[in-house]
């Protein structure tokens, strides 16, 4: 990191993270790069003292200071803002970059034909297995891991490790910060894709990722899913949110009807069978009641993105498989336990 002005802009949202954003910081600042970095991060009203250690620990961190807890979106929107970089990368506080990380991005762009959305191959940082390079979907927008070496082209990259130019940022608004947390990631992967932009996983390089730490679940424990309850809410409606901006109008007829139909039937049995109403309450209920709520904001934002589309369906659905991920989920884990 220098004084100049940087190309790269590494913004990383901190809540609580005391505990992982030591190695997250030495990560960047321990590049192997000629490439001018600069560090934001945005602390989300922290309680556990990390504001004032990172502050202390690394002064030439530039430290955004909420006063309230506002979420990933508005803390990823507000370091873009400030940020002199000509690209981004966002980073999550539990993620930690392979040393040649911003060298194998910055090369990549620079050879690029026009802005793309770019990440790198995902590891489990409790045991150095490979997570995913990039993700695929199902048809109800579901995250399948891609694990194909010669596979570049994704539907999404995670939002933990996501290379954008800020020009590109900047023309999409950023994350919908009505999002809170969850699938913002997916949201710009297809409105970048919509819109004819790479969404690209590159095959070298990486980063490593506590998986759940900085929000909790989400991780396959002991062979079963483990989730909370507010993790899986966010992502259903806010997946269902995607899926309704994104969706060309063949699909948005054909398949969110059905989606909404086995929501409520998913909601329906894993109450019964976990004999626990709030399931259905926090979880499917909420869905269908801010799809309501927000059916205004949605209506129009949908109308600006389907506007601009510069891809045909055939191409949107390269990046889709037909098996739904739940589906290989259940029969390889069983139900996920929701607490």
């Amino acid at each position: 990191m220098h004084d100049s002005t940087p190309v790269v802009s590494v913004c990383i949202a901190n809540y609580n993270g005391m505990a992982i954003i030591d190695a997250c910081l030495e990560s960047v600042l321990a590049q192997d790069s000629d490439v001018e970095i600069e560090i934001i991060v945005h602390d989300d009203a922290s309680t556990d003292g990390s504001e004032s250690y990172i502050r202390t620990h690394f002064p030439k961190v530039i430290l955004l200071e909420s006063t309230e807890n506002v979420g990933f979106c508005i803390a990823n929107n507000r370091m873009a803002k400030i940020a002199r970089g000509e690209y981004l990368l966002l980073l999550n506080n539990d993620a930690e970059l392979f040393s040649d990380a911003i060298r194998t991005l910055f090369k990549a762009a620079q050879s690029a034909k026009q802005p793309a959305i770019l990440g790198l191959p995902q590891f489990d940082a409790s045991n150095g297995d490979l997570i995913d390079r990039g993700s695929l979907f199902d048809p109800f927008l579901n995250p399948l891991p891609n694990l194909e070496l010669q596979r570049t082209d994704v539907g999404m990259i995670i939002g933990a490790c996501l290379w954008i130019p800020k020009k590109l940022w900047v023309e999409f608004g950023g994350f919908p910060e009505w999002f809170g947390s969850m699938a913002e990631d997916m949201y710009l992967c297809c409105i970048a894709r919509l819109q004819g932009h790479q969404v690209r996983v590159l095959p070298d390089s990486g980063f490593r990722h506590w998986v759940g730490t900085s929000f909790g679940g989400g991780k396959v424990h002991g062979n079963r899913l483990i989730t909370s309850t507010k993790r899986r809410g966010l992502s259903e409606r806010n997946k269902t949110f995607v899926m309704v901006l994104a969706y060309p109008p063949v699909l948005f007829h054909l398949i969110l009807p059905l989606h909404l139909a086995l929501l409520a039937l998913e909601g329906v049995m894993l109450t019964l069978i976990k004999c626990d109403s709030k399931v259905l309450k926090e979880i499917y209920l909420n869905c269908f009641s801010q799809l309501w709520q927000e059916r205004s904001r949605l209506s129009q934002l949908r109308r600006q993105v389907q506007t601009s589309r510069n891809i045909n369906i055939t191409n949107f659905l390269k990046v889709f498989t037909l098996i739904p991920h739940k589906l290989r989920m259940l029969i390889r884990h069983g139900l996920p336990k929701i607490y």
